[in-house]
């Protein structure tokens, strides 16, 4: 078999994308019968009809669905959700985005309805702003994708009407992007107003100066098959000349990347790099540009970085981001979930055992949580408890099925089924997990959900007769949007000019590992098996973080601050080479002081930076009492426990955290609706959840009326329209300066948005029954072993709920209420000021220090945030901006 790196005519891709599949699949049989297969295809297409139906019905011709409160996402009618919501055009995004997806599914009917719709229903001449990524990858993907299906299907005799109108929309969507590319790098702003271009402020478009790696890298496929497609090379040049820029621009001393480059200069904004949020999908179009286009400079660029990535980032079975310019310094002690389509792209490049290990890590951590949190610790707690249902896990999973044939991968796709069954399907659709501890919802349904996770999902069960193509004669696009493999001779009348690299930059060595490597084929089932099971037991243990190479001289690994010990005297050594000094205050606290010039060498400064940063963490967090937010399960008909709301809890009353099978009951409306007197309808409280106000009195004098009528817990319903815990912090309900021992139920506080749900609910159904939880209960517990209403996996069994000690920071509201958190972290120099709000760093701080309560046993470092540091530490990232960053790409 020919290896990638072996390939030049472009007319032998589709060949090379079978053998990159099939080549490793000797040696082993199926253990998952054709039967329990064909079962799990069959609940695929049950899920995903669910989903698409109830956006049909509910939702289109809007962008999204609100499967929570059944209706669709348009956006200015909804609370705005920042960044996330630059995703929305008023196109029917969901619709387009699932084209293809029809397609694959065998759903020809749908398929070709759904196209009409989109022809004659979908407009584009919006006089909105979209973000030009998630345009590109969702909008204009998707009709090329269904372009693709449509042609494939009229060559066999269907769709006779089809006239290549989605390729001409897909032709006036470029047009309307290419205006973004009108910058002196030829990178493109990321945001595009979609009638108006970029003009400046009175387009809100133009002032933005920066954009992320992967924002900026992630066009070339859909570019040029829009040119290929319609013989206008316009399209791929630009998407040709921001890869090459980006190229340029990489740190040439690691051959690593940034996560956010400044449009104009080119200057790297944040300089972290990894594999996930900001570059992720960078990497995965340099490797698929080759295989589209049959390029053979992309297959070079992909080499070099890959061989740096596995250098510095990779450390089996995690993916640690690392600083472009030091990348044996790591930029952070957490990973996000969007580096879970690693695997997969490892996969395709032919490094399987990598794969293998990542994945296995990925797994662990899903079984753990039930769902990838958005970001996780490097012991594999939650760092970031949200869930938006991302493929990723799916993706990498489905490769790696193909690359071994292993039974293993098509029971981790199971798993997947299961959780999201029994966690995320709600009566309308399937509902994003607000957080993975908790089972509690968002009301969120992203389009990538029916266009990405159910693909996957279909394809790692299908059998090859179950498929209406090929699919080895496409390559699928990091929305999963699929481009045929024939595009690569079409003609490109832009042929693309051969970059110079110099041998210096060439790792001959690193071709060795591209697909097929026959030292890692499969020559018996324990070949994967006897790489997983290590991670397997790292994961249950909680593996502690790798040690990091060391500057020659230092000889031990750096302090952390969860470690110290201010009567250890090997640790106030440490403190001295760091530049740290200690002053123990008359209070009993100690203060820590930093003068990075007086470090024995600049690591020694650099790893007193981040111990600095660390304790200033662990400082906040011991002061903070570690409260989750609790969970308002609906378990009565027609949700039977599928809708979980986020509520806040109380400081008195019933602790439900301690609580091993929470309060259930149906739940009435007291009147007076405030409970702020005694309730005139005590006879129907009694040995009820009551509804309550917020306002007009304080919440234990509320929590005492409703438990004097007989009330077994209470719910108090913001009064603020519109306020969601999407968009506002939960906060914990404050006493009322008296003793509350008196107070023996449980009370919990929902948002508007949450309580809305909860009311109309109680509107139409009239009983509506509820678990009040420190998190959900899986619905077989709830309804005790008996048949469970509603379509559940058969043969499903309970998933252990495994408690996690971590939780979300965030800030919380004052109100009438005593804040969850509050930051008891004294800082004292400009090097450290502005840590919580965000600021840039200040250049040139000589020194930091901060009071910190220091004992025995440190409580551990929930690493929930991150904040920036000064030059030395060169531009540590911080949290919130990644955060930000992170729901921009590819959500």
């Amino acid at each position: 078999m020919l290896g990638l790196w072996m390939l030049r005519s472009a007319t032998m891709l589709p060949a090379f994308w079978m053998l990159i599949f099939l080549g490793t699949s000797i040696g082993l049989s199926e253990t998952m019968t054709r039967e329990e297969k064909s079962k799990l295809r069959n609940q695929v297409l049950e899920m995903f009809d669910h989903a698409y139906q109830n956006y049909m019905d509910h939702a289109y011709p809007a962008d999204e669905l609100m499967p929570l409160t059944c209706r669709g996402r348009v956006r200015g009618l909804e609370p705005s959700r920042g960044d996330i919501d630059d995703a929305l055009g008023k196109f029917s995004l969901t619709l387009i985005d699932t084209l293809d997806t029809l397609a694959l599914l065998n759903k020809t009917v749908e398929f070709e309805e759904a196209v009409r719709r989109v022809v004659t229903d979908v407009r584009l001449d919006n006089d909105i702003v979209v973000s030009v990524f998630e345009t590109n990858i969702r909008v204009l993907g998707g009709l090329l994708g269904g372009h693709s299906m449509a042609i494939m299907l009229k060559e066999s005799g269907g769709m006779v009407w089809y006239q290549d109108e989605l390729l001409h929309m897909a032709k006036d969507l470029g047009l309307r992007l290419l205006p973004a590319f009108n910058t002196s790098s030829g990178l493109p702003y990321p945001r595009v107003n979609l009638r108006y271009g970029v003009r400046g402020p009175e387009t809100r478009t133009g002032t933005e100066t920066d954009t992320c790696t992967a924002c900026a890298g992630t066009l070339i496929l859909e570019f040029a098959a829009l040119s290929r497609f319609t013989g206008d090379p316009i399209f791929e040049a630009h998407a040709r000349r921001a890869l090459d820029f980006l190229w340029e621009k990489r740190q040439r001393n690691s051959n690593l990347v940034g996560t956010t480059i400044n449009i104009h200069s080119g200057e790297w904004v944040r300089r972290d790099s990894g594999v996930g949020a900001g570059i992720d999908s960078y990497y995965e179009y340099l490797m698929k540009a080759y295989v589209l286009l049959g390029d053979d400079q992309y297959r070079q660029r992909f080499n070099i970085h890959y061989a740096s990535i596995m250098k510095y980032i990779s450390q089996p079975p995690l993916l640690l981001d690392v600083h472009i310019h030091k990348p044996l310094l790591p930029a952070r002690t957490w990973m996000d979930s969007l580096l879970a389509f690693f695997p997969g792209l490892q996969v395709l490049k032919g490094d399987i055992r990598p794969a293998i290990e990542t994945h296995e890590m990925l797994y662990q951590v899903t079984k753990k949580h039930n769902f990838l949190p958005e970001a996780f610790t490097t012991d594999f707690r939650v760092h970031w408890a949200q869930h938006p249902l991302r493929p990723e896990f799916a993706e990498s999973t489905y490769f790696l099925y193909k690359a071994t044939k292993d039974p293993y991968y098509l029971e981790a796709g199971r798993t997947i089924l299961e959780n999201l069954n029994r966690f995320a399907r709600v009566p309308c659709g399937f509902a994003a997990m607000k957080d993975v501890r908790t089972g509690s919802h968002e009301d969120r349904m992203d389009s990538f959900f029916l266009a990405e996770m159910f693909k996957y999902l279909f394809l790692l069960f299908a059998d090859e007769e179950d498929l209406p193509f090929n699919v080895e004669d496409y390559i699928f696009t990091t929305e999963a949007h699929l481009l045929p493999l024939s595009l690569s001779t079409a003609l490109n009348s832009t042929p693309p000019v051969v970059n110079n690299m110099g041998e210096e930059e060439m790792d001959d060595s690193n071709f060795d590992w591209t697909c097929p490597n026959n030292r890692l084929l499969f020559p018996d089932p324990a070949f994967p098996r006897n790489f997983r099971e290590p991670i397997r037991s790292a994961v249950d243990k909680s593996s502690p973080r790798p040690a990091l190479q060391r500057e020659p001289g230092m000889g031990l690994p750096p302090l952390r601050a969860q470690d110290f010990m201010a009567n250890n005297p090997e640790h106030l050594d440490l403190l001295r080479r760091m530049g740290v000094s200690l002053i123990h205050l008359k209070d009993g606290r100690v203060q820590l002081v930093q003068h990075a010039t007086q470090a024995v060498s600049a690591v020694a400064a650099e790893d007193g930076m981040r111990f600095m940063q660390e304790m200033m963490e662990l400082s906040s967090q011991q002061q903070k009492e570690q409260l989750p937010p609790r969970a308002v399960q609906i378990v009565s008909h027609p949700f039977f426990g599928r809708v979980v709301l986020t509520a806040g809890p109380a400081q008195f009353g019933v602790d439900l955290f301690k609580s091993t099978s929470g309060v259930r009951g149906f739940v009435t409306v007291a009147e007076p609706y405030n409970g702020c007197s005694e309730l005139t309808n005590g006879e129907i409280v009694a040995g009820r959840i009551a509804l309550l106000q917020r306002g007009q009195c304080m919440f234990a004098e509320k929590a005492r009326h409703i438990q004097k009528a007989g009330a077994i817990g209470g719910i108090v319903i913001d009064d603020n329209e519109g306020s969601s815990s999407d968009t506002a912090p939960l906060f914990q309900m404050a006493g009322d300066g008296r003793n509350t021992d008196d107070v023996t139920l449980p009370l919990l506080f929902l948002f508007h948005k949450e309580g809305n749900i909860l009311l109309e609910a109680l509107k139409e159904y009239r009983e509506v029954e509820v678990l009040l939880s420190d998190k959900a209960r899986d619905r077989e517990a709830i309804f005790k072993g008996k048949a469970l209403p509603g379509t559940l996996l058969d043969g499903s069994t309970d998933v252990t709920e495994e408690e996690d000690c971590s939780t979300e920071e965030k800030d919380h509201s004052s109100d009438v209420s005593e804040p969850l958190d509050q930051s008891h972290v004294t800082t004292q120099e400009q090097a450290v000021e502005g840590q919580e709000s965000g600021a840039e760093p200040v250049e040139g701080g000589a020194s930091s220090y901060v009071a910190v309560d220091v004992g025995e046993e440190p409580a551990e470092d929930e690493d929930s945030s991150s904040r920036s540091v000064d030059s030395l530490m060169a531009d540590w990232q911080e949290d919130l901006e990644a955060f930000k960053q992170m729901e921009k790409d590819e959500l």
